[in-house]
């Protein structure tokens, strides 16, 4: 078996960024609910309403 490089990237590098933010308790329950229930994590789930969100947004 061929040994290959273990390849770690320093936290930050990967495009992604730690913010913090305000969220309503309902918010955060039904959240962490629909986590237990799809098995995604918080931050997962977060990240894909965000860009499903700012993909379909429309200003009037």
């Amino acid at each position: 078996m061929k040994n290959e490089p273990l390849i770690i990237k320093k936290r930050g590098e990967d495009g992604n960024r730690i913010i913090s933010v305000r969220i309503r308790e309902e918010t955060l329950t039904a959240l962490d609910k629909l986590a237990a229930e799809t098995n995604y994590s918080r931050n997962e789930l977060i990240n894909l309403i965000l860009a499903h969100g700012l993909d379909n947004i429309e200003i009037q």
